[in-house]
Order: structure tokens, then C-alpha cells, then sequence
């Protein structure tokens, strides 16, 4: 396991060890918030305090399955700044809310860049990369339903999910018996449910977007 990650999942339940890890990560968070924010941010600004609530929740809901902490954090921090920035809106005059505006776009695309760094963190530990899954998604109406629909069992399967993280692997056996889907299909497209399933059963709002047409299945 990694180091910074083992003591994140340690410091999640234990408040000395959490304190201590802020502490060690001020820089982080501080840059972070810069980042997304785009200026220079110190502790007396009101992104600190944003990113810093973001960084702490990050600790309470990471686990090692999301991959690189690192990676999780950074994400939430940025997420957290974003729905800070569009709140202002209304705190702002017409000429002040299209600069305003014009960063959020801006950063809307930051946070799918950031969402693709840390599924593709994920998903490598499957064995295969981001850019795989542009060979593996389904093309045809007929095979993306099939796809949704292996998809749909396992999220509502919380079990085999925790089987797919600890084997590497997709219960393909499982899914062919259960849900009457081609072997040879679920082979094919191994790794587009596999990610599917990491995006939708994880915290990437602006990936799961494109993956809205598996909800239909989840009814």
C-alpha cells in the first residue's frame, strides 16, 4: 500500500493522526486551491477554508480502491472551490458574473481533466489505460445496452463489486448465468464495464455523465 494513502485510511478514524496529516499537507491544499482559484491563496482567504473542509472530507471517504489519495484530494478540493465560485454569482454584479462565469467553465473542464487523472489511476490497477477504453466501448444501440445492462447488475451488486476490485477481474461467469449476456460480448468489452462501473460506483459527476444512459438500467 502506499504510504501517503495507508496513513490517510489511518487517520480517517483517529483525530490526532488526521491533525498531523493536515498539518504535513498545508502545502498541498494551499496549492490546490490556487490552482483551481487561479491566484495566489494564503490561510487567510476564504478558499483555505473551502479547500481545507475539502481535503478533510476527502480523508473520510477515501479508500484504497479510488487509487492515489493524492489524486481523490485534489479532485474534491477542486470540486468544492467550483460550487464555491458559482454561489458567488449572485454576490456579484452583471459584468463581475461573466468573469466568474468564464472561470467556472473553465474549470469545469479542470475537473473533468482532474476526473480522467484519477479514474485512469483506478483503472491501471486492471491492467489497462484510459485511452484502451476508445477500442473496447461499445459502437452498436444493441451491444450498449448489453453493456449498460452488465453494468447496472454489478452496481446493484455491491458484492461482486468488491469480487471485481479483489480479483482484477469481471465476474463474467456470473453476469453471462444472471443476465443472459453473451460471454463473448462481456469478453470484448471487458474493460468499457469495468471502468463503467469504477465511474458510476465512484465520485466523477462529469465523467458519469456520459454514462447517463445506465441509469435507465438501474430502475
Amino acid at each position: 500500500m502506499r504510504e501517503i494513502d495507508k496513513m490517510v485510511i489511518e487517520a480517517a478514524d483517529d483525530a490526532l493522526k488526521l491533525s498531523a496529516l493536515i498539518e504535513r499537507n498545508e502545502i498541498f491544499i494551499l496549492r490546490s486551491a490556487a490552482k483551481t482559484a487561479r491566484r495566489y491563496v494564503s490561510k487567510s482567504d476564504d478558499e483555505w477554508s473551502i479547500a481545507l473542509s475539502a481535503f478533510y472530507e476527502a480523508v473520510k471517504k477515501y479508500s484504497y480502491d479510488r487509487g492515489s489519495f493524492i489524486a481523490f484530494a485534489e479532485l474534491i478540493i477542486n470540486r468544492r472551490l467550483i460550487d464555491y465560485f458559482r454561489a458567488q454569482n449572485k454576490y456579484y454584479n452583471e459584468k463581475q458574473v461573466e468573469s466568474v462565469d468564464d472561470r467556472v467553465n473553465s474549470d469545469d473542464e479542470e475537473s473533468m481533466k482532474l476526473e480522467i487523472n484519477a479514474i485512469s489511476l483506478v483503472i491501471k490497477g486492471y491492467g489497462f489505460t484510459f485511452m484502451d477504453l476508445i477500442e473496447s466501448s461499445p459502437k452498436a444501440v444493441k451491444t450498449k445496452h448489453a453493456c449498460g445492462k452488465a453494468t447496472a447488475y454489478l452496481l446493484k451488486n455491491p458484492l461482486l463489486i468488491y469480487e471485481m476490485r479483489k480479483t482484477r477481474q469481471l465476474p463474467l461467469k456470473t453476469i453471462e448465468k444472471k443476465e443472459k449476456i453473451p460471454r463473448k460480448l462481456l469478453e470484448r468489452h471487458r474493460k468499457y464495464i469495468i471502468a463503467a462501473v469504477e465511474i458510476l460506483n465512484g465520485d466523477y459527476p462529469y465523467l458519469a455523465e456520459y454514462l447517463s444512459f445506465i441509469r435507465g438500467e438501474l430502475k
